[in-house]
């Protein structure tokens, strides 16, 4: 607890009310938690996740939602008219509509610090972004693999511009993807080609796209690991930015190897495909992110439904108990496997784990 008696609610009134900056109230958070010695503003089975605060959230992304689809009603014709002569109108109205959400941000995002509307906002920038780098490729003339790459690598730009002014964790993922979708196009624009989409990201095939992500999972996760380490209690949007980041990394990394395991049909690329999953299971638990294990095994999940077609309901059902077994014992299983690790760097910039027991203890005395 906070020993001024403040908690996390009163902090956030008082970044809305104005009276302090969200970074005051992240460094007053991080001194009282170094104070307590824990993260005492959160449970101790809690990783922080947060998409609304309140449903007037909800209600301020149905009216955005509607507005910015009325938006491309009104401009639709001209949008279509990006694969024709009216382009660079459709630019314009591209152009029109990012300032339009710029302005937006500074009110719901540094004003109100609604979490909701800022990821609607991004995700409206983001479409946005996208049709004016398809629109203003038509003009220059580029062919469909220049296109591909140029409307990508504008989006991609454009979301970074978004993040460095408004710092909205969400907006991370979409540059991840953003990035991936830009080396692809580049590769398809030097003669990759494009495979077949069941052979898309297999390693048996000839083309890049396989090692791609694989190795653009690996640099989300490693950037992931960096808003992580630099905030290890979790109080700032760094850390945010961090979850969305495990997020997409996780079911890069796997969608390779797992999709090509499957494919090979053999038992012995099952119980590799098993190991892999306990390997990220374990690095998940050394790092405290349940986002990074949740999502990689849901994508496992899912492509045992498309390749297998049902057939592996027992590895399913074997995936599913042990999500509900990490769960319930996530703490525990966690401190002990760090204090089995041997120090190693970074170690110290991990979320703790032997506070917890303290906490625990303190609870049940």
């Amino acid at each position: 607890m906070i020993t001024t008696g403040l908690n996390r609610d009163d902090l956030r009134a008082a970044v809305g009310a104005g009276m302090i900056t969200e970074a005051q109230a992240a460094s007053l958070t991080a001194l009282a938690q170094d104070r307590a010695g824990t993260r005492s503003t959160l449970g101790p089975q809690e990783e922080p996740f947060e998409l609304f605060k309140g449903f007037n959230e909800i209600f301020i992304v149905v009216g955005l939602s509607i507005l910015y689809l009325g938006w491309v009603g009104l401009t639709g014709l001209e949008m279509i008219g990006a694969l024709g002569a009216a382009g660079a109108t459709a630019a314009a109205y591209a152009a029109v509509a990012m300032a339009a959400l710029v302005f937006a941000a500074r009110y719901f995002t540094l004003k109100r610090r609604m979490v909701a509307p800022s990821i609607a906002l991004t995700v409206m920038f983001a479409l946005s972004a996208l049709q004016l780098g398809a629109t203003l490729g038509w003009e220059l003339g580029l062919n469909w693999t220049e296109r591909a790459a140029f409307t990508a690598g504008t989006a991609t730009l454009s979301m970074v511009l978004w993040y460095w002014l408004y710092r909205i964790p969400f907006a991370v993922a979409l540059i991840a993807i953003g990035a991936f979708a830009s080396v692809g196009a580049v590769f398809v624009h030097q003669g990759a080609g494009l495979p077949a989409i069941d052979d898309l990201f297999l390693l048996s095939n000839n083309g890049p796209f396989a090692w791609i992500t694989v190795v653009m999972g690996l640099i989300g996760l490693a950037a992931a690991m960096w808003f992580d380490m630099s905030d290890p209690h979790r109080v700032t949007r760094r850390a945010a930015s961090g979850f969305w980041l495990h997020v997409v990394s996780a079911p890069a990394i796997i969608n390779t190897v797992a999709l090509t395991l499957f494919e090979t049909g053999a038992g012995a690329a099952y119980a590799a495909l098993l190991a892999f999953i306990v390997a990220m299971a374990l690095f998940a638990i050394a790092i405290d992110r349940r986002s990074f294990l949740v999502s990689g095994v849901g994508y496992v999940v899912a492509l045992a439904f498309v390749v297998l077609e049902g057939g592996a309901a027992a590895g399913i059902f074997v995936l599913g108990a042990g999500l509900v077994l990490l769960g319930a014992q996530w703490e525990r299983l966690r401190r002990g496997l760090m204090r089995a690790l041997p120090a190693f760097p970074g170690k110290d910039r991990l979320p703790p784990y032997d506070l917890i027991e303290t906490q625990e203890k303190e609870d049940i005395a």
